[in-house]
């Protein structure tokens, strides 16, 4: 009986990666993964302490020691935010924020700010990042989208216009960059154990009149088969995929990690 090869470790030696909203989340837990491989991680975020924190756990193994560089950045500063990305080889656009109001009162400056971390940033990471991948030859752009680049929620409408242009610039980048050796994808998971879900409970009970408890079941796993949330580590490795050689052909795609949303 013969036994089929193992496919190709995610083998990042030499690469530098750039994780956005890394300080917790799917930030972090990406941040680690790539590190893991082999990168060596700028780990974009504002919160300072998270950071500290993110690099004291990855010291704290000897294979990780010094493989993440914490950056404290507000990428609504956009200059600085495409300075950061130069000189990566991949670039993981995952930072986020969330706000669940109806449209008639949700605040125009917060609308404002929404999309400049979520799609403007991403863009001039993207931007800062490719004169590098190109002169290599090879990149790797994987936008952490949702759910909600693909379908639309009641009282999102920044978060669901953020994602949805996400995807759009992540399906240009796969167009314009694929004669350069990069990919650009989009990976879409559902509702993700995170500090983001969590603080929106209480937004997504006010708006739609029911108590907290009621919100992750009536509301939040309402349209997914498998009812519960995803964990973290689940989308770094759907991110490590799309970083490693068996995913070379892959890009101008949205890989969706939703437990059945989409499939209605």
């Amino acid at each position: 009986m013969t036994t089929s090869a193992q496919p190709p470790a995610l083998d990042l030696v030499g690469r530098t990666a750039l994780v956005t909203g890394a300080a917790s989340g799917i930030g972090r837990a990406c941040a680690l993964r790539l590190a893991a491989a082999g990168a060596r991680v700028r780990a974009v975020d504002r919160d300072e302490e998270g950071l500290a924190r993110l690099a004291e756990e990855a010291g704290g193994g000897a294979d990780l020691a010094g493989a993440v560089l914490p950056h404290v950045l507000d990428l609504t500063d956009l200059d600085a935010a495409e300075a950061a990305a130069a000189g990566t080889d991949v670039l993981v656009n995952n930072a986020g924020l969330q706000l669940v109001r109806p449209i008639e009162e949700f605040p125009p400056e917060v609308f404002h700010t929404v999309l400049t971390v979520m799609l403007e940033a991403p863009f001039r990471l993207v931007r800062g990042a490719l004169p590098h991948m190109y002169a290599r030859g090879w990149g790797r752009i994987v936008n952490v989208s949702s759910v909600h680049g693909l379908r639309a929620s009641a009282f999102k409408s920044a978060y669901v216009a953020a994602k949805h242009g996400l995807e759009g610039l992540s399906k240009t980048a796969a167009l314009e960059g694929a004669a350069h050796g990069v990919t650009s994808n989009c990976v879409n998971p559902a509702y993700v154990r995170t500090p983001l879900v969590e603080k929106q409970i209480a937004d997504q009970a006010r708006a739609h009149g029911i108590p907290e408890e009621r919100v992750l079941t009536e509301v939040l796993l309402k349209d997914s088969a498998v009812r519960r949330l995803i964990e973290p580590e689940e989308v770094a490795e759907a991110v490590a995929y799309l970083c490693g050689p068996q995913a070379s052909f892959v890009t101008g795609t949205s890989l969706v990690l939703d437990g059945g949303w989409t499939a209605h």
